[in-house]
């Protein structure tokens, strides 16, 4: 199925760079000259899908993306949000034309779902996803995630060397296409338990990077991700813990900080969550039994001190 698509919309898709010119303004001089900006464009997503009284075509929903696999993230976005649970609810995936608006073709995707696949009468409302179902507290956001996968029971079973932790980021800086020639993107990234990389996807929005990272693991088979890690080149929101603990992941290394509601999800959900990642640090918030290889704790440090 994902090769019947991308072969479909190879004419219609856009580059994730633009090119523009501007004035580049040093303390001793000003230069005019071309410079590379990643793009940013809407994507709709239309869903095809069985009623009792038929079958029906709907806008889900809009998502501001960086052009480029994009099939995958609306993949990856209908798993993460609840919509299908596996690759078989999708019967067929491809770019559409806009007719009336012809520039903006390549930026609407249409999914049709398998005709035993129904979807709840309230799927269709602003702020109806699993992302977003509790405004501010995210608590029933937390259950909603619950009810979408399962749990992995038993304690820590994946066990990775804090010496493997150290490298991802430079790893993936070094895979980043578009971030290297414009500076503007987030990274998700796929690693096995001994620091191999496997897959890198880049976006403007961190949770479509994410969303097409989740997207190509369920086109190849790979869902659930129990034996990976997931780099994030950002912060580590809720929105995007979530999104891991929808695929399976138990590890998620994060460059930046994580929010106080990412940590209680990773913590509700026996993640392991580990932030500030750069130049051989790290913080771990939760999950610390699967960090193996670790230095001695200093008596200073320990709680209680």
């Amino acid at each position: 199925m994902g090769a019947l698509g991308e072969a479909s919309v190879s004419k219609m898709t856009k580059p994730p760079v633009q090119a523009f010119q501007i004035l580049r303004v040093t303390a001793t001089k000003v230069v005019e000259e071309d410079d590379l900006v990643a793009s940013e464009e809407p994507l709709g997503i239309q869903l095809g899908y069985s009623t009792d009284a038929g079958r029906e075509t709907r806008e889900l929903a809009v998502t501001m993306r960086t052009p480029g696999n994009d099939l995958n993230l609306a993949l990856g976005f209908l798993f993460t949000e609840g919509v299908i649970r596996a690759i078989s609810d999708v019967s067929s995936i491809r770019h559409c034309e806009n007719v009336q608006r012809p520039e903006q073709s390549g930026n609407l995707v249409k999914v049709e779902l398998d005709e035993a696949v129904r979807l709840a009468p309230h799927l269709f409302q602003r702020h109806s996803f699993i992302s977003s179902s509790c405004g501010v507290c995210g608590k029933a956001s937390i259950e909603a995630v619950r009810s979408h996968c399962v749990v992995p029971s038993g304690g820590p079973t994946l066990q990775i060397s804090a010496a493997v932790l150290s490298p991802l980021s430079n790893t993936v800086f070094s895979e980043q296409r578009v971030f290297g020639a414009t500076g503007g993107l987030h990274a998700a990234a796929l690693f096995d338990v001994e620091g191999k990389l496997l897959l890198v996807q880049e976006d403007i929005g961190r949770h479509n990077a994410v969303d097409k990272l989740v997207g190509v693991s369920l086109s190849k088979g790979w869902l659930p991700l129990q034996s990976h890690i997931l780099f994030l080149s950002g912060r580590a929101c809720f929105e995007l813990i979530q999104k891991a603990a929808l695929a399976g992941i138990q590890v998620v290394a994060a460059v930046g900080a994580p929010s106080s509601l990412a940590v209680e999800c990773a913590l509700d959900f026996g993640m392991t969550l580990i932030g500030f990642l750069r130049e051989g640090r790290f913080n771990i918030y939760s999950g610390a039994d699967r960090i193996r290889d670790m230095p001695a704790s200093s008596p200073a440090s320990l709680p209680g001190s």
